[in-house]
C-alpha cells in the first residue's frame, strides 16, 4: 500500500479521502486535540502517528521518523493550511502584514524544502490565488519550482481552482489545488510515458457523456431519518451523529416563513427581520450575507459547508424539509464524510471540524491521480531493473 503524510490534518478530510484512494497514511501533524481524537477513531486512521503539536516546533525528520517512512521511497506529501488568513472579506487580514498572513503556508514549504517528498498536494481556498494572495502565492509557487536548485530540490507542478461538486461531492466549493512532482521523479514520468496531471471532473451541471449529473442534497441526506429541532436519531438504524441544534421560536418562525417564500430571508416582512437586516431610517439596508437564515434547495448541490454549518443562524443551512438546521451527519455527508466515520456530539465542535475539512472525494480524487502514477511508475522501474538483469 503506498504511504502519505497528513499536515493540517484536523479531524481527517484529506486524510479520510487519500485512505479511500488507495494510500496508508502513515504520519500526520495537528495541534487540536479535539479534532486528533475524532481523527483517530476512524478505523482506516487508527494507526497513524499523529504528532499533536504546533508545526512550528516539528521537523521534516521528525515527521518521517515517527510515519516510518523510507526517505527515498514514493510517497506523498499532503497539507492544507489554515486558510483564514487568505480572505479579503476578513476586515482584520487587510491591516495584517503579508508575512504573517503566509506564516503558516511557509510552514508547509519548510517542511517540504527539508525532506523533498516525491510527491506533494496542497489544498486551500481560492481566494489564495486572488490579487491580495499574488505576492504570497508567486513567493510559495517560485520557491518550489525554481530553476536555480537542483532537480531534486525542486518541483513540477498542476494548479488550479477545481469545485467539489464536478467530482462527486453534493456541495458547491471551490478549492485552489496544487499537485506536485519533484523534477527529478518528473523525468522518469516522461521517460515511462506516465502522464501526471489534475484529476478530470466526473459530474456537471448537466449530464453528459462521461459526465454524471451534480449530486443534490437531497440525494445525499434525503434517505435519513426525520428528526425534530434540538433532538438527535433514537431508532434502530445505527446511525452516527443524527444530531441537530435547538430553534428560538422566533427563529423557527423565521425558518417556516421563508421556506414557503423563497428560502431566502430578504423575503421576510420587517416585524420578522432582525434589526441589522432592517431597513434604517436613511431608507438603507444591510444587503449583504444573504446566506444568513436561508433553506436548502434539495434539488441543488448545497453551499459552501463552513464552521457555521449547524447553525440556522451562520449561512444556508436550514434543511429544506425539516424545520431545522442541519445534523452532524448530513452536514458530514454534504462533506462526503462515510456514514462510519465518527464526530463528537458536541456541535459547535463537529460544526467547525466538518466545516473546516476539504470534501473527502475531492482529496479522493487528486489521491487517485498520485495512486496511479506511483503504481505506474513503480511498475516501470521493476521491468527495467529485471530487463537489465536479463541481459
Amino acid at each position: 500500500m503506498k504511504s502519505a503524510i497528513d499536515l493540517f490534518s484536523g479531524c481527517g478530510g484529506v486524510s479520510c479521502g487519500l485512505s479511500l484512494a488507495g494510500f496508508r497514511v502513515k504520519g500526520a501533524v495537528e495541534i487540536d486535540q479535539k479534532a486528533v481524537d475524532v481523527y483517530l477513531k476512524y478505523p482506516p486512521l487508527s494507526k497513524t502517528k499523529v504528532i499533536v503539536d504546533d508545526i512550528k516546533k516539528v521537523s521534516g525528520d521528525q515527521i518521517l521518523k515517527a510515519a516510518c517512512i523510507d526517505k527515498k521511497s514514493f510517497y506523498l506529501l499532503a497539507g492544507c493550511p489554515p486558510c483564514q488568513n487568505f480572505s479579503f472579506e476578513n476586515r482584520e487580514n487587510r491591516n495584517k502584514p503579508e508575512s504573517e498572513r503566509e506564516e503558516l503556508l511557509k510552514e508547509y514549504l519548510r517542511i517540504v524544502q527539508e525532506i523533498y517528498p516525491p510527491f506533494i498536494l496542497m489544498e486551500n481556498v481560492p481566494g489564495i490565488a486572488s490579487d491580495f494572495n499574488k505576492n504570497i502565492l508567486s513567493r510559495f509557487l517560485g520557491s518550489l519550482t525554481d530553476e536555480k536548485k537542483e532537480k531534486p530540490e525542486r518541483y513540477v507542478l498542476h494548479y488550479g481552482v477545481l469545485n467539489a461538486a464536478d467530482y462527486g461531492v453534493p456541495q458547491s466549493r471551490k478549492r485552489f489545488v496544487i499537485q506536485g512532482v519533484r523534477s527529478d521523479v518528473a523525468d522518469l514520468l516522461v521517460k515511462f510515458n506516465i502522464s501526471f496531471d489534475l484529476p478530470k471532473p466526473g459530474y456537471g451541471k448537466t449530464a453528459k457523456k462521461g459526465i454524471k449529473p451534480w449530486v443534490t442534497v437531497s440525494e445525499a441526506i434525503g434517505d435519513l431519518p426525520p428528526i425534530a429541532e434540538g433532538s438527535a436519531y433514537e431508532g434502530k438504524e445505527p446511525i452516527l451523529n443524527h444530531r441537530c441544534a435547538a430553534l428560538s421560536p422566533k427563529n423557527l418562525k423565521r425558518m417556516r416563513y421563508i421556506r414557503e417564500h423563497g428560502g431566502t430571508r430578504t423575503c421576510l416582512p420587517p416585524d420578522m427581520a432582525l434589526k441589522c437586516h432592517s431597513q434604517k431610517e436613511d431608507g438603507t439596508c444591510f444587503n449583504g450575507h444573504k446566506d444568513v437564515y436561508g433553506i436548502m434547495d434539495p434539488d441543488k448541490p448545497s453551499p459552501t459547508i463552513t464552521g457555521g454549518c449547524l447553525f440556522y443562524t451562520k449561512g444556508r443551512f436550514g434543511h429544506y424539509s425539516q424545520d431545522r438546521a442541519l445534523s452532524i451527519r448530513e452536514a458530514a455527508r454534504i462533506q462526503t464524510f462515510p456514514d462510519d466515520f465518527a464526530f463528537s456530539d458536541n456541535l459547535a465542535e463537529s460544526a467547525l471540524q466538518i466545516g473546516n475539512a476539504v470534501p473527502v472525494k475531492l482529496v479522493e480524487a487528486s489521491g487517485k491521480v498520485f495512486s496511479k502514477v506511483i503504481s505506474e511508475l513503480t511498475k516501470a522501474l521493476k521491468n527495467t531493473k529485471q530487463t537489465a538483469a536479463q541481459k
